[in-house]
């Protein structure tokens, strides 16, 4: 089928592509140079702790095998799992929100227009987002540094020490969470107040050029 018909049979005559762009269009909210530089730095923490998922499928493997090959089971092994798993999934948090991929379930947000959603969006962050990971990163810095101060370890007697680590990781997962979420106040607040200074995306050029 030529493009002429298949344009002509499909009412909307756009592929699954360019809904997928136009969809993406209608939603982004601009970038600023503090928001850009902010996200570079939770992409690039996001990223390398995907890696880490490779490190839990190969603990999960070898646990497998020595159980039930070998008839070895390891405590230290199993705890390895959710010990890096768990990391894998705090550290890679905040760049999920920078890209807006965290599930959302609403009905009505996503039939406003831009400047709506970008109102609800800067209410949310102020309100309820900030608030709860501040209070979230309070309680969890002193809960972390406890843990260290006491040399805890793992109830198990064959587990693994310095729990405090996996402790600290989720401290740190609230304090990049909190960057997320003024990256995203900032890229709000660009649209709404023009400020910061948005800053023409890549797409953006590329139409203009």
């Amino acid at each position: 089928m030529t493009e002429p018909d298949r344009h002509a049979s499909d009412p909307h005559g756009l592929r699954p592509s360019e809904v997928e762009e136009l969809v993406h269009h209608h939603t982004a909210l601009p970038q600023t140079r503090p928001s850009q530089w902010l996200d570079a730095a939770l992409a690039l923490i996001g990223k390398a702790a995907s890696w880490m998922w490779l490190v839990v499928v190969a603990v999960i493997i070898w646990a497998v095998v020595g159980r039930y090959a070998f008839g070895q089971g390891s405590v230290t092994l199993e705890e390895w799992q959710w010990h890096l798993a768990g990391a894998a999934w705090l550290l890679g948090l905040a760049y999920t929100l920078t890209t807006d991929d965290h599930v959302r379930v609403d009905v009505i947000h996503e039939r406003l227009s831009l400047r709506a959603q970008a109102w609800i969006e800067l209410l949310g962050i102020l309100l309820l987002l900030l608030p709860f990971l501040g209070i979230a990163l309070y309680e969890m810095v002193p809960y972390a540094m406890s843990s260290f101060a006491q040399g805890e370890t793992s109830p198990a007697p064959a587990g693994l020490s310095h729990r405090w680590v996996l402790k600290a990781v989720v401290a740190l997962s609230f304090a990049l969470l909190i960057l997320a979420a003024l990256s995203r106040l900032l890229r709000v607040t660009a649209l709404l107040f023009g400020f910061p200074k948005p800053i023409a995306s890549d797409n953006a050029k590329g139409d203009a050029s």
